[in-house]
């Protein structure tokens, strides 16, 4: 094991300086370049701080706690987890994570954590949505994810619905679209409500119609189907923008069944970038991608300057999604990437191929 002794005689410091840099307390005390070198050298050396040594020291116990509605048993949203970890494992925390159904068994798994001596928690769920952060957390450090709360007790990041809707209308209007349907969803949930926003807003600064008898809220099967085909009969859209992936499924087997061309008669844009149907769909669904993995990472992020506001903070490392920065109070939203293939006619970058759903 790579000790703080070792690292001190590489750089030519003493072990206090290396502790005050390990600790994220070099700020105002340590030359920036001492502290840079210290920093390499350890991550060289593949330096590991003792939890149970810190924990003595410090009186935390280098855990955090992640309690999830669903996400943990979802695959895509399941990333959430992955870039919380990977933050968490930087700065050398342990995440536990439990999987509750929002209910008692909600209750008794944060007093699970607390047990643990958890430092902080990281409160996420399985869609965008106000939540209000349960009373036996709020004297805790904590963060909402993939979520919002509702009376702003505490942090939280939520992807920007709105954009999403006007990023996705923007992009079939620029693929040449000039008759623009919404396939929505028939569940109340906010991200529809600001996703249809956006796709107004789009429209409407594009000088295009916004007529009602252009959009569709759909469940699913056949009811979803039939009223797909009845949107491509009777409406005749060259674009649509889908609530999430799993409904331009719908519109795949209608254009194929009309001999239509997606990316060529119709453009089709999703929202989730979900591995299923991106592998599935020819050609491939341009989507807007929920930055799961961003969401987990930055709110790890956040927590540890809950945690430890004199910690120097890393900086946010590039990803897909451009990250929020951390002093931002409140809620706060991020803005998704969007992910062109060949559903639209801008990004095909050859003859579209006839749909096969």
């Amino acid at each position: 094991m790579i000790t703080m002794k070792q690292i001190a005689e590489r750089t030519g410091v003493s072990v206090s300086t290396v502790s005050l840099v390990l600790n994220g307390h070099d700020e105002g005390r340590v030359k920036s370049e001492t502290a840079r070198r210290v920093r390499s050298t350890a991550k060289t050396l593949g330096y590991r701080p003792n939890p149970m040594a810190r924990s003595l020291r410090t009186s935390k116990t280098g855990m955090l706690g992640f309690i999830s509605e669903e996400v943990a048993t979802t695959p895509y949203a399941g990333a959430i987890i992955q870039g919380a970890q990977d933050a968490a494992a930087e700065r050398g925390y342990v995440l536990l994570t439990v999987s509750t159904d929002g209910g008692i068994r909600e209750a008794e798994q944060i007093q699970a954590l607390k047990r643990y001596g958890v430092d902080g928690f990281l409160f996420a769920k399985m869609y965008d949505q106000d939540v209000d952060l349960p009373q036996s957390l709020r004297s805790c450090p904590a963060v909402v994810v993939n979520a919002t709360e509702r009376a702003s007790r505490c942090p939280s990041i939520a992807p920007d619905e709105f954009l999403i809707g006007y990023d996705a209308t923007r992009h079939l209007i620029e693929s040449g679209c000039h008759r623009v349907a919404y396939l929505g969803t028939t569940q109340d949930l906010p991200a529809q409500e600001d996703r249809m926003r956006g796709y107004h807003t789009a429209l409407k600064e594009a000088g295009l119609p916004t007529s009602q008898t252009l959009i569709r809220l759909v469940g699913f099967n056949q009811d979803a189907m039939d009223q797909a085909d009845d949107l491509v009969d009777e409406q005749h859209p060259d674009g649509v923008f889908c609530f999430n992936d799993s409904r331009s499924f719908y519109l795949y087997q209608a254009a194929a069944t009309r001999h239509l061309v997606i990316g060529r008669d119709l453009n089709l844009v999703g929202v989730d970038n979900h591995q299923v149907v991106a592998e599935t769909t020819a050609p491939p669904l341009t989507t807007v991608e929920l930055p799961h993995y961003e969401m987990g990472f930055w709110a790890v992020r956040r927590l540890l300057v809950q945690i430890n506001p004199r910690r120097v903070a890393l900086p946010l490392p590039k990803t897909r999604a451009v990250l929020p920065p951390l002093d931002q109070a409140g809620g706060v939203r991020i803005h998704c990437a969007l992910i062109r293939k060949g559903s639209t006619r801008l990004d095909t970058g050859s003859d579209p191929v006839p749909a096969n759903p």
